[in-house]
């Protein structure tokens, strides 16, 4: 990772549609970059994506 969003403070932040299950994706923005985690394992590092990357899986989600 590019500088690793797990060694650093994140605005962690989880979906509206969220049942509060803890059971969702969350997502920090950091840099040009976005970090994603599996809310269930917060102890686990981040994915890190790029901004075309994430923006390119969000748009085949909705397709």
């Amino acid at each position: 990772m590019s500088d690793c969003p797990a060694q650093r403070p994140l605005r962690w932040r989880r979906s509206s549609r969220s049942t509060g299950m803890n059971n969702c994706v969350e997502t920090a923005p950091f840099g040009r970059r976005l970090a994603v985690r599996d809310s269930k394992d917060v102890s686990r590092p981040p994915l890190e994506f790029s901004d075309t990357a994430w923006t390119s899986f969000v748009a085949g989600l909705k397709n």
